[in-house]
């Protein structure tokens, strides 16, 4: 079955950077775009970045534009986000979603928050 099992969250100093991880199982990763997304309480989930499959192509929310980078390895099948400069608007649940064969899948969470 297909799963997401995401790293790299923490608390975080204004300023500072964090990487994330997503290493995904259960479908052909290298076929499938994938995407980040984030979570306040009380608020949707927003889309931060999403990278095509062969990691070619790049697109990202205007609030984490040149300060975060989304990159994948295929051949660990796992997909990064790089995020420096980090606010305290940044805080959030952050997620890795994909739709391999058509059906949308979500991780389950990594925690990011940052303050002083």
């Amino acid at each position: 079955q297909v799963q997401f099992v995401e790293s790299g969250g923490g608390l975080v100093q204004p300023g500072g950077s964090l990487r994330l991880s997503c290493t995904a199982s259960g479908f052909t990763f290298s076929s499938y775009a994938m995407s980040w997304y984030r979570q306040v309480p009380g608020k949707e989930r927003e889309l931060v970045a999403r990278i095509n499959s062969v990691g070619g192509s790049t697109m990202y929310v205007d609030s984490v534009k040149g300060r975060f980078t989304i990159s994948r390895d295929n051949a660990k099948n796992t997909v990064y986000l790089q995020m420096n400069s980090l606010k305290p608007e940044d805080t959030a649940v952050y997620y890795c979603n994909a739709y391999p064969a058509g059906r949308e899948y979500w991780g389950q969470g990594t925690q990011v928050t940052v303050c002083s």
